[in-house]
C-alpha cells in the first residue's frame, strides 16, 4: 500500500518528497516527467510514496491509483493564486468518491511572496465541503535554501502521515 502525491505540475511535489526522505532541502526544478516513487523509513514503519506529475496530460492516471492507498498527500502552491480554483476541482474530484480516504493538503510555498497563509487556502480548496467521515488535515509547509534542514511544518507533516499509514495498516 502506498502514499499517493498528487498536485499540479510546479506546485512542489518533488521538492516536498526528496526533503521529507532526506531531512534536507534539495529544491528540484526538473518537472516530474511520470512517475516518481521514493522509500522513507521511520522508526515505526516504512512508508513507499508515488508522486504521479501534475501535467495535465499525466492527470488521468491520478484516478486509477487512488484506490490502492493508504493516503492522499495533496500538494497546493500557496502562491499561484490563479491556479487553485483547479487544485480545487481536481482535489474534489479524486475524493468524491472515497468517503473515507484521508487527505493531507500541503500548502506548499508559504515562504514566497503573496503566498496565501493556511485560511485562504482552506476556504480557496474548499475543504470544508469534503465530507465529515474523512480525515482532513491542512499544513503549511516550505522548502527553503539547499542543504538547510527542513521546516516545523515539513517535520509535522512527516509525522502527520506515518502517524495515519500506521493507523490504516
Amino acid at each position: 500500500k502506498q502514499i499517493l502525491v498528487l498536485g499540479l505540475d510546479g506546485a512542489g511535489k518533488t521538492s516536498i518528497l526528496h526533503s521529507l526522505a532526506t531531512n534536507h532541502v534539495k529544491r528540484s526544478v526538473a518537472p516530474t516527467e511520470g512517475f516518481n516513487a521514493i522509500c522513507i523509513n521511520t522508526e515505526e514503519s516504512q512508508m513507499e510514496f508515488l508522486e504521479i506529475g501534475g501535467s495535465e496530460s499525466l492527470r488521468s492516471y491520478w484516478k486509477m491509483y487512488l484506490p490502492k492507498v493508504l493516503l492522499l498527500v495533496y500538494v497546493v502552491d500557496s502562491a499561484d493564486h490563479a491556479r487553485l480554483p483547479m487544485a480545487k476541482q481536481l482535489l474534489h474530484q479524486l475524493i468524491q468518491n472515497n468517503s473515507t480516504l484521508p487527505v493531507v493538503v500541503l500548502a506548499n510555498k508559504q515562504d514566497v511572496e503573496g503566498a496565501y497563509c493556511i485560511t485562504d487556502i482552506h476556504d480557496a480548496l474548499a475543504l470544508s465541503d469534503t465530507g465529515d467521515e474523512r480525515k482532513m488535515f491542512l499544513i503549511g509547509t516550505h522548502v527553503a535554501e539547499d542543504g538547510s534542514e527542513i521546516s516545523s511544518g515539513m517535520k509535522d507533516a512527516k509525522e502527520l502521515i506515518g502517524q495515519l499509514v500506521l493507523e490504516r495498516q
